[in-house]
């Protein structure tokens, strides 16, 4: 018997209960299969040393809940306000057990639609939508596929003798069993320096080894890249205290029963090959998605670990397939934090309003602005809203110009509001990701600077996140002012913020 759905969402982790969220409060019809027994079932692997990095704000100074969120990197969205996940942890940095109960409370409070221990072996793309066929003989039908499986396997990378290292998904965490060891880590990323701080008081020498030098969060403001609490690895690195990070290509493992011996090539001193020897190879080099479950062949990006996503997040090669979740960071990596439940809250929130749009012909919302009362509601939106603040540089609210007046159309990623509807406005918060000069607009956007129309200006936006508005005419980015920014994150000063927004909207849309 073939169950039927217009949605069928895989993975009953953050991701996919968030959209079946979305998707249950409009009374759609859908369903999430999920191979394990219970909600979120990643977590009682993942981190395997037992503590997220994803911030926990238990305290801060606003009643605004709109405002909290801004602060809260692991909560759902939801209406209900005792789902949120301060209430279930105190911890900066929360144990992912404590993200696992809350999952389990998010499902069972909302009476999602999940069918547990339901395993997908295979997808194939029909006429008709999407056949999905189960670990146990079943089968389901869907117009809409939804994807919220995350990661789907590690990443290896292709060196000879790989297989000599154990695995960050295998490892042990106990560090006892390093005590006085040699340990080489593959990789530089945030699960090679969570592996790397748990082993630093037991081994004796740990390396941190890739091609790629270490990007360091607070240098490129990126939430991905590795983060402050790791830092003591990089004290030992610079005091040189055997401890170190370094930047090279290994060319071979080996094992001889006793000793595993590297051979790398130096980015640095010269470029010049070394042997190394380690009583420990651990392999912390990330992960991939599964794409060997899909009868058609999924495009990814170049690696493989991403998979090629329209600015819709919908698959480059398969119609009506989806991604929902960290995957979506194809479309933003090192701009958003859509790798995050963070961010990629808000996206599922923008992608169920484009679903209903299309599998139900339910219009895009969209919110009418009088133009004597633009500046105000520009304002009020980059003040209050979490989605702009968490999404900086990738969601945006766009204002299109039609015929009967100024519409908002509101948390669009960027580059599709710019497909859809060519001539427009967008209004965000930008941030700089990456270390360069203070100004914003000579780092974060990346694009080489056009001729500003007559008396429209760029602003003086700096490194700190701030209130941006952009011009597109076809399609072209013609125009943009940065306002500056502000340490309380507060843009309604009359002569910093509200004027210069009034003069720009005075010469680009006169009253």
């Amino acid at each position: 018997m073939i169950q039927e759905h217009r949605y069928v969402v895989v993975g009953a982790g953050p991701a996919g209960l968030q959209i079946g969220y979305f998707l249950q409060e409009r009374g759609a019809d859908y369903v999430i299969v999920e191979r394990e027994r219970s909600a979120g079932d990643f977590f009682a692997r993942f981190p395997r040393h037992r503590r997220l990095i994803s911030i926990n704000r238990a305290r801060d100074w606003s009643d605004d809940p709109e405002l909290r969120l801004r602060w809260d990197w692991n909560s759902l969205l939801s209406d209900d306000p005792s789902l949120l996940f301060p209430a279930y942890s105190d911890d900066y940095f929360p144990s992912p057990d404590d993200l696992r109960r809350y999952l389990a409370d998010f499902h069972a409070t909302h009476d999602l639609r999940v069918a547990f221990g339901t395993g997908i072996s295979r997808v194939t793309c029909k006429e008709e939508g999407f056949r999905l066929e189960t670990e146990g003989g079943g089968q389901f039908q869907a117009e809409c596929l939804i994807w919220a499986c995350g990661w789907g396997g590690p990443y290896v990378p292709d060196i000879p003798g790989i297989e000599h290292a154990e695995g960050y998904e295998d490892m042990t965490v106990d560090p006892e069993s390093f005590l006085g060891k040699r340990v080489l880590i593959l990789g530089k990323g945030n699960a090679a320096f969570e592996t790397a701080h748990a082993l630093r008081d037991h081994a004796s020498a740990i390396h941190l080894a890739s091609p790629r030098p270490v990007r360091l969060a607070w240098n490129s403001r990126h939430p991905g890249d590795v983060r402050g609490c790791h830092g003591t690895l990089l004290d030992s690195h610079h005091f040189s205290s055997l401890h170190a990070l370094l930047d090279c290509s290994v060319e071979r493992i080996s094992f001889d029963g006793a000793v595993y011996t590297a051979d790398v090539v130096h980015n640095h001193a010269g470029g010049g090959p070394e042997r190394l020897e380690y009583d420990a190879v651990l392999r912390c080099t990330g992960f991939r998605m599964d794409t060997e479950v899909f009868a058609d062949e999924l495009r990814t990006l170049p690696g493989g670990r991403l998979p090629a996503l329209t600015s819709d997040w919908e698959s480059a090669g398969l119609p009506g397939l989806y991604v929902a979740g960290t995957m979506m960071q194809a479309r933003d990596a090192r701009r958003g934090s859509s790798a995050f439940i963070y961010g990629f809250r808000y996206n599922l929130r923008t992608l169920s309003r484009l679903l209903a749009e299309r599998y139900d012909g339910v219009r895009l919302p969209r919110t009418p602005v009088p133009r004597p009362a633009l500046t105000g509601a520009v304002l009020d939106r980059v003040n209050r809203s979490s989605a702009l603040w968490a999404q900086a540089g990738y969601l945006v609210d766009a204002l299109v110009i039609t015929e009967h007046g100024i519409e908002c159309y509101e948390e669009l990623p960027e580059d599709y509001a710019v497909e859809r509807f060519g001539d427009l406005v967008t209004v965000g918060l930008w941030q700089s990701r990456e270390p360069g000069p203070d100004d914003l607009e000579a780092v974060a956007l990346g694009a080489e600077r056009l001729p500003l129309p007559e008396g429209v200006t760029r602003g003086a936006g700096g490194g700190a996140i701030h209130p941006a508005v952009r011009v597109f005419r076809n399609g072209v980015l013609t125009g943009e002012l940065h306002l500056p920014d502000s340490v309380a994150a507060r843009w309604r000063d009359p002569e910093r913020h509200v004027a210069p927004l009034d003069r720009f909207f005075d010469r680009l849309l006169p009253r």
